[in-house]
């Protein structure tokens, strides 16, 4: 396979310094890169022709042993293929233009403002289940007490 949707390679949908310096193997199995696929046609195709360049891509699929390795959560949504990470370095758009584009206009499942402050966060993190089954969740995530916590907003 060589390319996920139009804009996302499969490489860079797999790519991992974590794991490539640890020596793990990133691979993703066909349940997976279909999730993969509805992820990129239903969320970051459309997001991308709003942002009119490209988009980067902190992070997408992510295997059980990668996950923890970086300290994700044990039920992380880029495990199954359904989660991005997005970050505008190109700078078509502010990360919170993004964030608020998808809230917007798309249909999501998990849609989280990811640290930064007020004005922009970090990164923005979105998943995508399926048509019928997301549930619109807007979070933004914040260090309480030196640990993650994810409000509601």
């Amino acid at each position: 396979m060589e390319k996920i949707s139009n804009h996302i390679s499969y490489k860079e949908a797999i790519k991992s310094n974590t794991a490539t310096r640890l020596g793990i193997n990133n691979i993703p199995n066909d349940y997976q890169i279909t999730n993969m696929v509805g992820v990129a046609v239903n969320v970051f195709e459309p997001l991308r022709e709003y942002v009119g360049g490209p988009i980067k891509i902190n992070s997408f699929f992510r295997c059980e042993e990668l996950n923890s390795a970086i300290g994700g959560s044990s039920r992380s949504q880029h495990c199954e293929g359904r989660a991005i990470d997005l970050d505008d370095t190109f700078g078509h758009k502010t990360n919170a233009e993004m964030f608020h584009y998808i809230k917007e206009n798309l249909n999501f499942d998990q849609l989280i403002w990811e640290f930064g402050n007020d004005k922009n966060p970090d990164w923005v993190h979105v998943s995508y289940v399926s048509k019928e089954e997301n549930r619109g969740r807007v979070l933004q995530a914040e260090i309480i007490n030196g640990k993650t916590t994810y409000k509601i907003i």
